[in-house]
């Protein structure tokens, strides 16, 4: 069993971790980054990224990230491959074990271990992600402009995902299980009046139709959740809007976490309700869900992160002072 220790321990790889890692190491402290389950985040499941600023053409999610580490890694952020199964908050530094035992110990700590969009979890799902099937309409909808396109759910994210689309197509139907959705009633309001949209009641989808080739998604094998009937949607593209797993288990009990299980922080900031834990990325935020936006809340959490230890350091050299 190995003890590492830093001034800044940050666990999440994404753009969020890797943003607080640039930060903070050219603020010099030594960050150490633990990767986590999916390193880099869900941008290595993503290909073409062309929303991220800074790049005129479409570039590779796998690529940015990979970019993204090499440049934490540069500025001096120590990079560990490593599963964190317990955590202590209880006191500073704050501890972490990994799943071999190793132990790591940090000043700060900034939470970015991300969210996960939740799946219907059907393998022609799985076989059509990325050619047709997605879980973002934010970051991919602008892929089928002037295509004929489905939302599947019936909550607030689904509703919002139908509406942005119809900035693309003037064909989106959003597919429910149930006769009426969870939906807040102004964005069902909304949605009921938008010309562009149609609504398919008690269906669920039992398979992304593969057309083949090049072709990608063809159609959607739906099944009515009353009277067991099948039918056939055809569609270009298919965007799962069930909602988001935040992965907060690790902090179940350690961290303050409103009711759909996110981490709190101060409003305007990433403070968390333990001084000296940060939260950033989607782990905190299940309203935007963007890499820029991600990132941006990772430099945040640095700089939160390096105006507390000054801060405790200022107060440790007063006592000694006195």
């Amino acid at each position: 069993m190995t003890t590492h220790s830093t001034r800044m321990l940050i666990l999440g790889s994404g753009p969020a971790g890797l943003s607080a890692a640039i930060y903070g190491a050219r603020a010099g402290m030594k960050p150490i980054l633990v990767q986590g389950i999916q390193p880099g985040g869900q941008l290595m499941t993503t290909t073409d990224v062309e929303n991220y600023p800074g790049f005129a053409d479409v570039i590779q999610g796998p690529w940015l990230m990979e970019q993204m580490q090499k440049q934490a890694e540069h500025v001096g952020t120590q990079l560990m491959w490593d599963t964190i199964v317990a955590v202590d908050l209880t006191r500073r530094p704050f501890r972490l074990t990994g799943d071999g035992g190793d132990v790591y110990e940090g000043d700060v700590l900034v939470v970015a271990t991300g969210a996960q969009a939740k799946w219907l979890g059907l393998p022609s799902e799985e076989a059509m992600k990325g050619k047709g099937v997605s879980a973002c309409a934010t970051c991919d909808g602008f892929f089928y402009r002037g295509k004929k396109v489905a939302v599947i759910g019936g909550g607030n994210t689904a509703v919002e995902e139908a509406l942005y689309l119809t900035n693309h197509s003037d064909d989106v139907t959003l597919i429910h299980r149930r006769d009426s959705l969870r939906a807040e009633r102004i964005l069902q309001e909304r949605l009921f009046a938008h010309p562009n949209v149609t609504v398919l009641w008690n269906k669920e989808v039992r398979e992304f139709v593969d057309g083949g080739g090049n072709a990608g998604l063809v159609a959607l094998d739906l099944r009515d959740t009353v009277t067991g009937e099948h039918s056939r949607l055809d569609v270009e593209g298919g965007f799962v809007a069930i909602g988001h797993h935040p992965a907060t288990e690790l902090f179940r009990g350690h961290l303050e976490l409103d009711e759909d299980h996110y981490i709190k922080v101060e409003t305007g900031s990433t403070r968390t309700s333990v001084p000296g834990v940060f939260a950033c990325g989607d782990v905190m935020d299940k309203v935007y869900r963007q890499a820029v936006t991600a990132a941006g809340t990772g430099c945040m959490a640095a700089l939160d992160a390096e105006r507390f230890l000054a801060e405790a350091d200022f107060e440790k050299m007063a006592e000694a002072a006195e």
